[in-house]
């Protein structure tokens, strides 16, 4: 609505701004991340690089 002050916007903005904000942190600290259980499983072995070119 063109007839809102400018402040109207600013702080419609800074609203929107800080809940997406919010938002995202939330999501980013909420992910629980499972432990690999070997140590084994982080390095390829030469059976799982089976290329067939």
């Amino acid at each position: 609505m063109p007839q809102m002050a400018p402040i109207n916007w600013l702080i419609l903005f800074l609203i929107f701004s800080l809940t997406l904000m919010v938002f995202n942190i939330l999501n980013y600290y909420c992910f629980n991340y499972s432990p690999l259980k070997a140590p084994q499983s982080l390095f390829f072995t030469s059976n799982k690089l089976n290329w067939k070119w």
